[in-house]
């Protein structure tokens, strides 16, 4: 179904939806895209979502969407809201099922010459240490009193057992750890599930890309970075598999409960939430900083295979051959930050579903060594493009609570990429590219084809024409794993 709803178009990579649309909104709904993609954006309705989260009780600012906005659970994938950190409402539909699927940037000093006619070997080593595809199980066993610490931890736990090095945690996010985790509030299901996952990418469009450095955009920031034209990267994108998804559904089914009991007014009821204040909006969100911790170390666990498969392969240690971690996002999560609201600094819970943090340069969070130049941004493409590395700007802190867009963006549903191409196409399409390809399932390569996908080129054009990121690389492929 298609929008078919008022769109005013502010200039050439904003469009409103008024706060009179529906009389349940409580605010107005921006949607980020250019002319060319709005068609796009209005075909499978996702605007009407962004239109629905303005009526979240306690939402500040603009519901707002990115450029990769596509139909979501309750929430636009692409969605960010603000609630009031006193008065507002947290929902798990604007965090998603995987609670912190992110995406880490692995730097290396080598160049394709370094590693010529090792390339698929390398690939190879690394399908075998990180296990990919619906279901997959990590490599490390760990029991109950492990995954505790790991829920409480994060990354933490990881390097504290050898699983890298402690100046990664300087280039996570949150320092790979959420505070507020208390891991008595996640569920046995959600502990069982998440037992046997550590440590293993999962299915979906989860994946292990390496890539080169094809394009460097801003010199200055990208040295910052560590990145020079011409050199291998390792990009990761993964979650909190099972454990984070539980988490999410455990929580759903309460706050479905919350909102009929106490007659919360929700266009939607995938939009259910409980206040921030109340004891079950608490839980919640302290279960979900859990999963985020779930996530941190799995990508932590992750690395450190891929620094040893470098090494087995290449026959270097990963020191030498300077596998430093570049950054490590998030963009499924919920986060407690201060923002100028009007002119005065607000404490709010910022949601963002398919969206990531970009803050500009001088924010504390930012670690010290990218201060001056702006949070790293990782936003990959299709499995045929690769990845873009941006730097957060003030535009982002302007207007959407230090945000921008998490990738390319859904075009086509997975039941229409299966039922249209075919698993001979896909790879063929690859290997012209010149990209060698592993994968966990035929199902998985069909539903992450690059046709599957909208135009990253496009979507980066947007917010960065916006003002919200500035362009620092371009990555491109040369092998990839998918679930």
């Amino acid at each position: 179904m298609a929008w078919e709803g008022r769109l005013v178009r502010i200039d050439g990579n904003r469009w409103e939806i008024p706060r009179d649309k529906s009389a349940g909104m409580r605010t107005n709904a921006v949607i980020f895209a250019s002319e060319s993609m709005i068609g796009q954006v209005c075909s499978d309705n996702a605007p009407q979502q962004a239109a629905n989260v303005a009526c979240i009780p306690g939402i500040v600012g603009s519901s707002m969407a990115m450029p990769d906005i596509h139909w979501g659970y309750g929430f636009p994938i692409g969605g960010v809201a603000a609630v009031d950190a006193d008065s507002g409402s947290i929902s798990p539909g604007g965090i998603g099922f995987d609670i912190n699927c992110g995406v880490r940037l692995i730097k290396t000093d080598l160049t394709l010459d370094d590693i010529k006619g090792k390339e698929n070997e390398l690939v190879d080593e690394l399908y075998r240490n990180v296990p990919s595809g619906l279901g997959s199980k990590g490599l490390t066993h760990v029991g109950y009193k492990e995954l505790d610490e790991i829920l409480s931890r994060g990354s933490k736990w990881a390097v504290e057992n050898g699983y890298g090095w402690e100046r990664d945690l300087e280039v996570t996010e949150e320092g790979g750890c959420m505070a507020d985790a208390d891991s008595s509030l996640v569920g046995d299901k959600a502990l069982k599930r998440g037992l046997p996952q550590l440590g293993s990418l999962g299915s979906g469009n989860h994946f292990l890309e390496l890539d080169v450095v094809d394009r460097v955009f801003d010199g200055d920031t990208a040295r910052a970075y560590g990145l020079k034209e011409g050199t291998v990267t390792i990009t990761v994108h993964c979650g909190s598999r099972g454990c984070g998804h539980q988490i999410a559904t455990d929580y759903l089914q309460q706050m479905e409960r919350y909102i009929k009991q106490n007659s919360v007014k929700l266009p939607d009821r995938q939009l259910a939430c409980a206040p921030l204040d109340s004891k079950l909006g608490d839980e919640y969100y302290r279960a979900m900083c859990c999963g985020a911790n779930y996530a941190w170390a799995n990508r932590q666990m992750i690395t450190h295979w891929a620094r040893e498969s470098f090494e087995k392969v290449l026959g270097d240690s990963a020191e030498s051959m300077g596998m430093e971690v570049v950054y490590d996002v998030a963009h499924n999560i919920a986060k407690k930050e201060r923002h100028d609201i009007d002119r005065h600094h607000e404490d709010v819970l910022v949601h963002r579903k398919g969206a990531t943090r970009a803050f500009a340069p001088g924010r504390r969070e930012i670690t010290m060594k990218y201060r001056d130049y702006g949070q790293p941004v990782i936003i990959p493409g299709d499995m045929s493009v690769g990845t873009y590395v941006l730097a957060g700007r003030k535009g982002a802190m302007e207007e959407t609570f230090g945000s921008t867009c998490h990738g390319a963006g859904r075009l086509m549903s997975r039941k229409k990429a299966v039922g249209s191409l075919t698993v001979e196409g896909v790879r063929k399409e690859m290997d012209s590219a010149g990209i060698y390809l592993r994968n966990g399932s035929d199902e998985g390569i069909l539903e992450e084809a690059p046709e599957a996908y909208k135009d990253v080129d496009e979507v980066i054009e947007v917010v960065c024409g916006a003002g919200l990121t500035a362009k620092v690389a371009k990555l491109t492929p040369f092998g990839v794993i998918k679930g």
